[in-house]
């Protein structure tokens, strides 16, 4: 299935026939630290003629631990956000946590995405919707591929149809995630592009001491079975030293590490597309 993609003018390599790619920190951390995560990204996805999609959480509303690093405020990291678009002609990604959130962020970010675990909030999926924005809904660690239908219905009932959905694992017991590859053609069946979150679907929830956990040496294992399964996109967080990322650092690639695996899943796209 090919997706035509001009509602996203600054994404680029959209006829290379490649995956596209949402990448970048987890978080927003301080004023510095996005720009070469960003710019490190662009150089080989550049290279390799992989549309591209910068990343990062402006904020950060789910975390076990009350002391758990937030954010550095909302508006400074969402000017970094539209700062780092401009910089590098290339748009970016961000997540929103409830309505009165989207149009906020919407001014200055291209696609507003939807956590897992609010991916059946009506009154959030609305107000995404009514932005008129990108808007990529991840699927919950509860919810079937089929069942994403009724959050993709609620966004088009607002006349959106620019709508992607993330695969990014089902719970496991309580401390596991594990990704069933049926939701990817499930998902596509509806209609829109389908991404597979690489990074977040190796994470270990619920740990004893509040900070997730993670197995990132799967990472490249993850991205394989994804572009053999035939996943549209790739969603994926990296860092240039994990062990001191804010956020999710226990799952998240080391960035010197991104361009052999990107590389390697362009070459199982090309077998995949039988060229």
């Amino acid at each position: 299935m090919r997706f035509n993609f001009d509602y996203l003018p600054k994404i680029k390599h959209t006829g290379s026939n490649n995956f596209f790619l949402l990448a970048g920190p987890c978080v927003i951390e301080n004023e510095k630290m996005a720009y070469p995560i960003a710019e490190h990204i662009l150089k080989i996805t550049d290279r390799l003629k992989i549309p591209f999609i910068f990343k990062a959480s402006y904020k950060k509303a789910n975390r076990s631990r009350l002391d758990s690093f937030s954010g550095i405020g909302d508006e400074k990291a969402l000017k970094i956000l539209r700062d780092i678009s401009e910089k590098f002609d290339i748009p970016v990604v961000t997540d929103i946590h409830s309505a009165k959130e989207a149009q906020l962020a919407a001014d200055y970010v291209d696609v507003l995405q939807i956590p897992a675990f609010l991916c059946r909030q009506t009154e959030l999926l609305l107000a995404a919707g009514k932005t008129g924005k990108v808007i990529n809904i991840k699927k919950g660690q509860f919810v079937s591929g089929e069942a994403m239908r009724f959050a993709v219905e609620k966004v088009q009932s607002t006349g959106n149809e620019n709508i992607w959905l993330t695969e990014r694992g089902n719970m496991f017991g309580y401390g596991d995630l594990v990704v069933d590859y049926r939701n990817i053609p499930a998902m596509q069946s509806i209609g829109f592009p389908v991404i597979l979150d690489i990074t977040h679907s190796l994470q270990q929830p619920n740990q004893s001491s509040g900070i997730t956990g993670g197995n990132p040496q799967l990472i490249e294992t993850m991205g394989r079975a994804g572009i053999a399964a035939g996943v549209d996109g790739i969603f994926l967080e990296t860092h240039p030293q994990p062990s001191m990322a804010k956020s999710d650092g226990a799952n998240m690639l080391p960035s010197d590490q991104l361009e052999k695996l990107l590389e390697h899943l362009v070459e199982i796209r090309k077998v995949v597309n039988g060229f």
